[in-house]
């Protein structure tokens, strides 16, 4: 498959503003509450989308789709944006990513029910590897512990991995960027319930803050889900792409030493280094099991032809 053909950079770029865009909000959380910046964040990134919807003259969705798209909105945006908000306001950026990083299973489990889609099984492995290193890393320190907030970011988790499975459909029939588009437009919509505090708050906000929200509705939202559309309409299997969510806490860890000074530990870097490991067996481990298996072939042919001529 030809780079240019392939989703991992369109999944690449998609995990790097997600996983900035913890730190992002746990700077904005602390001028706006959850719901002003969920709004805020979204009515950006749907004026950015709108400028380009009609430079690029898009299409409206079929009249049988808008249910789909609506849908996708209220999972993806509205209901996703109010809980992972709620939830990282109680949590720390590294933490809010590791419970998100349960994604992939999620969906891969969703995926197998509703799609029929099936995992090889070093793919399994891959993903059991990769969850040995979320606990790893949040584990090995013994700082987890349970609390609202945990509940109300895997409940972020079951939403995204609800419209990943959404977005798995609609790019069957839209491009990536108007799936990705009208669904951010429903969102907002929905969203909306929050306009007269979010007015109220921006207006008397800092300049920083409202720097964070621009970059949190552009890059982490406007840019980073037309990726993530693009990546699904690319792949071959919903889990492919939904897998890449593995990284995150790593990132985010990174992320947090550059920009607020957090200093990556020796649990971040032991588990960042296995959900990197995993992350490279599950996209790539089918090509290894190949090669191994074509050599064995042809060790088995080379022997045979020998025999023969003996």
């Amino acid at each position: 498959m030809k780079w240019r053909d392939s989703f991992h950079p369109y999944a690449a770029t998609t995990i790097f503003f997600w996983s900035l865009a913890y730190v992002f909000t746990k700077l904005a959380l602390g001028y706006f509450s959850p719901f002003s910046l969920g709004f805020l964040r979204y009515v950006v990134a749907s004026f950015a989308l709108i400028a380009v919807a009609l430079f690029t003259k898009m299409k409206l969705p079929g009249k049988r789709d808008v249910l789909w798209f609506m849908a996708s909105g209220a999972a993806g945006f509205f209901f996703y944006m109010i809980a992972f908000n709620k939830g990282q306001n109680m949590v720390t950026a590294s933490t809010g990513s590791v419970v998100l990083a349960t994604v992939p299973v999620i969906t891969a489990l969703l995926a197998r029910f509703f799609y029929r889609e099936r995992l090889l099984g070093f793919q399994w492995v891959a993903i059991g590897i990769q969850f040995i290193g979320v606990l790893v890393l949040t584990l090995m320190n013994g700082v987890f512990s349970i609390n609202p907030g945990l509940i109300w970011l895997f409940l972020a988790s079951l939403l995204v991995s609800i419209y990943n499975l959404l977005q798995r459909k609609l790019t069957k029939t839209y491009q990536a960027l108007q799936s990705c588009a009208f669904s951010i437009f429903f969102g907002t919509l929905f969203l909306a319930i929050f306009l007269p505090s979010s007015v109220n708050e921006a207006v008397h906000a800092p300049g920083i803050q409202i720097f964070y929200v621009v970059t949190l509705g552009i890059g982490s939202s406007a840019i980073a889900y037309v990726s993530w559309s693009k990546a699904f309409a690319k792949a071959k299997q919903t889990s492919q792409v939904s897998n890449y969510m593995f990284v995150t806490p790593f990132l985010t860890s990174v992320f947090g030493f550059l920009m607020i000074n957090e200093v990556p530990d020796k649990a971040t870097l032991t588990g960042g280094a296995i959900i990197l490991s995993g992350i490279l067996m599950f996209n790539f481990g089918g090509k290894i099991n190949g090669s191994l298996f074509t050599k064995k072939r042809t060790g088995h042919s080379l022997i045979d032809k020998t025999t023969k001529a003996e």
